[in-house]
């Protein structure tokens, strides 16, 4: 079982003071929080890519990189890559390059995205969403599997006999697929073997257990070994030293950014009371003390099936002080447990 963090570096104003921290302040402080994640024994950290004012990485592998040569174990993945804008052959370069400067330790992880602002951004339209995907995934896969490269698409120009460099250490590079629970999504990448996470921040995590079995059957059905796949889940949480003060501590910026995109997409209000719903063993958010945090996680491995978790942290603008001392309990506290009680739990399961 892997434990880690994932962040969309957020810029989002002060809930108290309604100082709005400056993107390069905040972009230092994840170099920060990645190199303490590293040093109390986490196994991953991923940076979203969002192209909004209110997000401070648009290049994820620009930021995992400045943290690559402080630290020493820790995986750097992208949370996520928004395939669809990008160009596959720049994304797997930079990941390449990531690869070499952390010694093999990092990953892309590509998704469609749930934020649009990219599409304009990079001259897309959103009436290809899911055409380019799919497309740019196949020349993504396609630069994974081979160092010289001949490809065609649709909106992209085609590739005829180039070399792509530079090559990674790990061989093939790391790819997941990131989702939000479609299921076209989780049975795409069933078929092609790769390894899927869920973005699981809403409602009952236990409702995402369907879609790993059809994850699973689609991969068993393309002729993959069901039982090498990996499956990861991210979601929103924060660990303090006693539940009611995590609870506190991590309600007030959290409505204000679930709030923001709720009037944007049309959510219902969130409340405290949706708060601390979803703070209960089924909901999704991981929130509490070490011992609490670490019984949803298992609660979690054990009924959906996840083999790899990743707390998100901070939703919204929080005080630095607060996010490592939360990742500090994380990796020091939390992920002991888990991993001690996951292994108890498997070894019981034959």
């Amino acid at each position: 079982m892997e434990l880690g963090i994932s962040t969309f570096v957020e810029t989002t104003p002060d809930v108290k003071s309604g100082h709005v921290i400056s993107h390069a302040e905040r972009l230092r402080e994840v170099v920060e929080e990645i190199v303490l994640a590293d040093q109390v024994g986490l196994d991953v950290f991923g940076v979203g890519e969002h192209h909004r004012e209110d997000f401070a990485a648009s290049s994820p592998a620009v930021v995992l990189a400045a943290a690559a040569t402080q630290t020493k174990n820790i995986r750097l993945t992208s949370a996520v890559t928004v395939l669809s804008s990008a160009d596959p052959v720049r994304v797997y370069q930079d990941f390449a390059t990531l690869d070499g400067l952390s010694n093999g330790r990092a990953e892309i992880m590509a998704g469609r995205g749930s934020f649009i602002e990219s599409f304009p951004l990079f001259g897309y339209d959103l009436r290809d969403y899911e055409e380019l995907f799919e497309e740019k995934l196949d020349l993504l896969l396609t630069l994974q599997k081979s160092e010289n490269v001949t490809w065609s698409g649709k909106h992209r120009p085609a590739i005829e006999n180039v070399s792509v460099y530079p090559r990674p250490v790990q061989d093939p590079l790391p790819i997941w697929i990131g989702s939000g629970g479609n299921q076209e999504s989780v049975v795409r990448a069933g078929l092609l073997g790769l390894p899927l996470v869920l973005a699981i921040i809403g409602g009952s995590p236990l409702h995402f257990a369907p879609l790993v079995q059809l994850y699973k059957q689609a991969a068993k059905h393309a002729g993959h070994d069901e039982n090498k796949l990996k499956v990861a889940s991210h979601s929103h949480g924060f660990v303090a030293q006693d539940t009611e003060t995590a609870a506190d501590l991590f309600f007030p910026s959290t409505a204000v950014v679930m709030n923001k995109l709720g009037r944007e997409r049309g959510w219902s209000p969130y409340t405290r009371e949706t708060f601390d719903a979803a703070r209960s063993l089924n909901g999704a958010l991981y929130v509490g003390d070490p011992q609490t945090v670490a019984e949803k996680i298992l609660h979690l491995r054990k009924n959906v099936g996840v083999t790899r978790f990743m707390l998100h942290v901070p939703v919204g603008t929080m005080p630095h002080d607060q996010v490592m001392n939360a990742i500090e309990l994380f990796g020091k506290e939390v992920a002991p447990r888990v991993r001690e009680d996951v292994a108890k739990w498997e070894a019981e399961q034959g």
